[in-house]
């Protein structure tokens, strides 16, 4: 019998779509396409190549009226946020801009007598395994660079987004990509992991849970395949006696619950310096308290539900978890009449929460947020660092000095000042610790993807 895949919508709990897997054989053949067309896609122009990926992403925003509903449908985003055609070509856009100068040849030496520099090569064949919670936005991040850069790619995206990948690859090839130069496969995990330790692939990039990076580096054990991980996080918060209070309140509080908090890099746990922490919360518990919890479908919803039923009930433990251990709920659940117990999860803020919780240590991924208070930035940096993850971490201060000095000290990959929940295309998007290893955009992001080659010519 052949399996399927099914997606459950989060709005009213029905089978939005469905697709069968692939068997392993079929599967193989596939990724087997995809190799065979490797080297004629690497052999045409650098610029061909980067204009074929930027027509796939216009086709792609073409499509924005049929995505923003479909996103609704599938994972929860309320369609007044529209899709995520803005963040894809701004992505998409910058990698192109830089190719020529971050895939150029670093050249040692073209004399009478020698010749010597490094090549950068593609990889090969790409797969990337990719998240619900912003399908479009996280695929691209490396689809963009791997094709411009000369390597095929196999596209494996979540069960709660199955849709994206079917609609990424036609709207790729409809531009021109060739149809075994971009590829999307329905998987499971046992295949997943067979193609895997099978050496099927050059590189593999996944963006996803914990569990899912290690069983991706299990399965890649002795294979001696490239891997790029992006993985959980819980990231911080830190408002500094400086800050302008309303902005940090304003930012803080949307990198929280944007999304209904399902965001790689949102803000789980803030701390604010003592002389700003009762207004600092007050004001949060306005803001927060404007939001209307409903139908993803509807112009009027900021929030919607989570994107599964098991993703809101986690975060409901934790909840609870932490109100038996003495925090304090500080949003009233009577104003979110739409929380049903399932997908639908009225926001939350907690206060008189500590480190023992794990609603301060577990990630979240949900709209739910913990504060403190602290006396000092070395109390706030001890508390900033206690954590397995380390993906971004956001300081509010007028002090450029004090934030970039502080964020030395910070066990992350990026440190933003006076803003937070945004991927800057310019820089490496990277973690450490448990958020995982490698680095996606920027130059860096083109090195992944590719390996250094050098040539020794001695011309007499």
């Amino acid at each position: 019998m052949t399996k399927t895949l099914k997606l459950i919508s989060p709005v009213d709990g029905s089978v939005y779509a469905e697709r069968p897997v692939a068997p392993p054989a079929e599967a193989a053949k596939a990724v087997a396409r995809a190799r065979a067309a490797q080297p004629a896609w690497a052999a045409r122009p650098l610029q061909e190549r980067i204009d074929l990926v930027l027509a796939g992403v216009a086709r792609l925003g073409e499509m924005t009226d049929e995505v923003v509903p479909e996103l609704a449908w599938m994972m929860g985003r309320p369609v007044r946020f529209g899709g995520e055609f803005g963040g894809v070509k701004e992505r998409a856009t910058y990698m192109a801009g830089i190719a020529a100068d971050s895939l150029a040849p670093l050249m040692a030496e073209d004399s009478e007598t020698f010749r010597r520099l490094i090549r950068r090569e593609p990889q090969g064949v790409v797969f990337v395994i990719a998240p619900w919670n912003y399908p479009y936005m996280t695929a691209i991040n490396t689809v963009a660079p791997a094709l411009i850069a000369g390597n095929t790619v196999v596209l494996k995206h979540a069960t709660q987004t199955l849709l994206v990948g079917e609609r990424m690859v036609r709207a790729f090839v409809e531009a021109g990509v060739p149809e075994d130069v971009f590829l999307n496969l329905f998987l499971d995990h046992q295949t997943t992991e067979e193609l895997i330790g099978g050496r099927a692939f050059n590189f593999v990039n996944f963006t996803g849970s914990v569990n899912g990076g290690k069983a991706i580096e299990t399965a890649a054990a002795g294979t001696f395949t490239g891997l790029g991980l992006e993985l959980g996080g819980k990231d911080p918060g830190y408002v500094m006696e400086d800050a302008d209070i309303d902005a940090a309140v304003a930012g803080l509080m949307d990198g929280a619950m944007f999304n209904s908090g399902q965001c790689c890099c949102g803000i789980e746990r803030i701390y604010v310096t003592a002389s700003l922490y009762d207004a600092f919360v007050e004001k949060a518990v306005a803001e927060v308290s404007k939001l209307n919890l409903g139908n993803p479908l509807e112009q009027e919803t900021t929030l919607g539900p989570m994107a599964n039923a098991r993703f809101a009930a986690e975060v409901r433990a934790q909840v609870s978890e932490a109100i038996a251990a003495g925090a304090t709920p500080m949003i009233d659940p009577a104003l979110f009449p739409a929380d049903d117990g399932g997908t639908y999860l009225a926001p939350q803020i907690l206060t008189d929460v500590t480190h023992d919780m794990r609603v301060m240590k577990d990630e979240s991924f949900g709209p739910v947020v913990g504060i403190m208070k602290v006396e000092s930035d070395d109390q706030a940096l001890a508390l900033m660092n206690d954590s397995p993850f380390g993906l971004t971490a956001s300081l509010w201060t007028r002090d450029t000095a004090r934030a970039e000095a502080l964020g030395a000290r910070i066990e992350t990959g990026t440190v933003f000042m006076n803003r937070a929940d945004y991927l800057d295309p310019a820089l490496c998007w990277t973690g450490c610790k448990d958020t995982g290893r490698g680095g996606a955009l920027s130059p860096i992001g083109f090195h992944a993807l590719t390996r250094p080659k050098s040539y020794h010519l001695k011309k007499a």
